[in-house]
């Protein structure tokens, strides 16, 4: 079975910076367990990076979110914590400037995974986003969210982003 495990946005400006909130911080040992296990089972780990540059306030993103956060190069554009040593030895990197990441929808589609896998944050923005393009690259695969292993800003939206995930055919786990 070909699987991979992509760790959405665990950056620092989302765990600790500019848009930190406290369910983020608790993610970094499950993640990086997590990591840990598709690593030693042979999963191909990829990392997405939110991605922006100083004129992100002139964006639309930036219009409708004028904090600036993860701006490229930064402290917080860098993965947040233990999870950080873990960047050598992914099999890709994608920056992206928005919520979802075509490129990373085209690399799943020719590596034709049969299972991946979502943790990271922010639920209902990044982790949906992609989530939702990697089962349109791979509508035979199973997608799987851990549900312990993202977060959203409030508990309210994560849950809504998880009956969503369920609704679209994405496999839940570990749900409260």
């Amino acid at each position: 079975m070909k699987k991979a495990l992509i760790v959405v946005d665990y950056q620092n400006d989302f765990v600790s910076g500019a848009l930190g909130f406290p369910r983020a911080l608790e993610l970094e040992k499950p993640i990086c367990d997590k990591i840990r296990k598709y690593l030693d089972h042979h999963g191909d780990l990829l990392f997405t990076f939110d991605t922006h540059d100083i004129d992100y306030l002139q964006t639309q993103e930036g219009k409708h979110l004028p904090i600036e956060h993860c701006l490229k190069n930064s402290t917080g554009w860098d993965i947040y914590g233990k999870a950080a040593a873990f960047q050598q030895e992914a099999r890709r990197i994608f920056c992206k400037d928005t919520f979802g990441s075509l490129s990373l929808a085209e690399f799943l589609k020719e590596q034709n995974y049969d299972l991946v896998e979502l943790c990271g944050v922010v639920s209902h923005i990044c982790v949906i986003s992609n989530a939702v393009l990697a089962k349109a690259a791979l509508p035979q695969a199973e997608i799987l969210i851990d549900a312990g292993c993202i977060a959203g800003i409030s508990e309210e939206m994560n849950q809504k982003a998880l009956d969503i995930m369920e609704g679209l055919h994405m496999t839940v786990i570990n749900r409260k």
